[in-house]
C-alpha cells in the first residue's frame, strides 16, 4: 500500500485488499512504484475513485468490484459522451476481471461546492445545459442505442417512495384510500414521462456529478461524472436533475429563466422541445416529481439498507419540491394533500427529535 494511504489510515485498520489489488495493477502499468494514490471520492454505489498522482500528472483509477459493477456501460457511455463532444473521462487503461479502470481526470471540485463558495451560477449553468444539449443534439444516434426507460422503469422508481421512505423511514402505513391516490398519481406521472420526446438520458445530471474545468488541463465546463446508468428517455429528465437538484434549491424565478434559456438553445440545436413553453413546463414540473419521488426513495434505503446516512439531510428540500409543484397541478393535489397531513408532519417530529 502507498505511503499516501498509510499515512491516512490508523495503524490498527483492517487491510484493503482491492485497493493493494489496485496499487499493484497501477505498478504493472506503469513499471514502477512511483506514484501517490489518494482518495477522490465514492458514491452510492459500491464504486470508488482514487486520484493518482505520478510525476507531476493525474488521472483516476475506478475500483468497481466485479461481483457487484459491471464496467462495460460505463467504457461503453463514457465514449458515447467523448464522441458527443463533451468533456467526459477518457478511459486509457481497464482491467474488467479485476474491475479496475484508469481514466482521465477532470478535476476535483464539483459545480456544488462552487456554488457554495459563491460562483457564478448564471454562467455554470449556461455552461451544463449547452453541454447537454450537445449530447441530446449530437448524441442521438447513440442514444438509440441505449435501453429504453420504460413505464416498468419509471413504476419501479417511484416505489421506492412508499416502500423505503413512507413505511421504513417514516414507519408509516397508508390507508387504502392513500394508497389507492397515490399510485393514481403515479399513472399520471408515467404517462406524462412516456409521452415526452426521447433523447440521450444521463439520469443524474447535477451538481454532484459535473466538475468545475479549467479550459485546460481538466477541460471546459462542465466535467461529466457517473453517467453509466444512461438510458434512452424524456427530454426534460436531465435538465430537472440539474435546475431542480437534490442538493440545492433555486429561485422560482430563476430557474424559469433557466429553462426558458434551455428549451431556445436546443431548439435551435433540432432537438424536440414540445409546441410551446408551457407544454414544456408541465413536462418539466411533472417528470421533477417523478424524479424526486425515486430520490427521496432511495436516500431513505441508502440510510436504512446501506448504512449510509449523508443523504438523508436532503430529502425535505427534495419533498418540498415535490409538495410545491403537486399543489399546482389538479391531478397531483392528492399526493400534495398526503404531504401535508402526514408524512411532512411525520417528517418534521423525526428531524427534531434527532437534532
Amino acid at each position: 500500500m502507498s505511503s499516501s494511504i498509510r499515512d491516512e489510515a490508523t495503524q490498527n485498520a483492517p487491510r484493503d485488499l482491492r485497493l493493494e489489488r489496485l496499487e499493484h495493477w497501477l505498478a504493472g502499468l506503469f513499471g514502477a512504484r512511483d506514484f501517490a494514490i489518494t482518495t477522490a471520492s465514492a458514491d452510492a454505489s459500491f464504486r470508488r475513485y482514487f486520484r493518482i498522482t505520478r510525476a507531476g500528472q493525474t488521472c483516476i483509477a475506478m475500483d468497481a468490484p466485479p461481483d457487484k459493477e459491471d464496467l462495460e456501460p460505463y467504457i461503453r457511455i463514457a465514449n458515447m459522451l467523448v464522441e458527443a463532444g463533451v468533456n467526459a473521462p477518457r478511459v486509457m487503461e481497464r482491467d474488467l476481471q479485476q474491475g479496475f479502470l484508469l481514466n482521465t481526470d477532470l478535476g476535483n471540485r464539483t459545480y456544488l461546492a462552487e456554488f457554495d463558495a459563491g460562483g457564478d451560477a448564471d454562467r455554470l449553468y449556461d455552461e451544463a445545459m449547452h453541454a447537454l444539449v450537445q449530447i441530446q443534439a449530437n448524441g442521438a444516434q447513440h442514444a438509440r442505442e441505449l435501453p429504453e426507460y420504460t413505464d416498468t422503469i419509471f413504476r419501479r422508481e417511484m416505489a421506492l417512495f412508499p416502500e423505503w421512505f413512507i413505511g421504513r423511514h417514516l414507519q408509516i402505513n397508508l390507508e387504502r384510500e392513500d394508497a389507492d391516490a397515490l399510485q393514481k398519481v403515479f399513472d399520471t406521472l408515467t404517462a406524462e414521462a412516456l409521452s415526452q420526446p426521447r433523447v440521450f438520458v444521463h439520469r443524474d445530471y447535477h451538481s454532484r456529478n459535473l466538475m468545475l474545468g479549467d479550459g485546460g488541463r481538466y477541460g471546459p465546463n462542465p466535467g461529466i461524472l457517473d453517467f453509466q446508468d444512461a438510458l434512452l428517455g424524456p427530454v426534460t429528465y436531465d435538465l430537472v436533475s440539474l435546475l431542480r437538484d437534490c442538493y440545492i434549491a433555486w429561485p422560482i424565478e430563476r430557474i424559469h429563466g433557466w429553462i426558458a434559456r434551455f428549451r431556445k438553445v436546443a431548439r435551435a440545436a433540432g432537438v424536440d422541445a414540445g409546441k410551446d413553453e408551457a407544454l414544456f413546463l408541465r413536462w418539466f414540473d411533472l417528470m421533477g416529481v417523478q424524479r424526486h419521488l425515486k430520490a427521496i426513495g432511495i436516500f431513505a434505503r441508502l440510510l436504512h439498507r446501506d448504512g449510509k446516512s449523508g443523504y438523508i439531510k436532503d430529502i425535505p428540500r427534495t419533498l418540498n419540491y415535490v409538495r410545491v409543484v403537486s399543489a399546482a397541478y389538479p391531478e397531483l393535489r392528492p399526493l400534495q394533500q398526503l404531504i401535508d397531513t402526514r408524512l411532512l408532519p411525520t417528517l418534521q417530529r423525526r428531524v427534531a427529535a434527532e437534532s
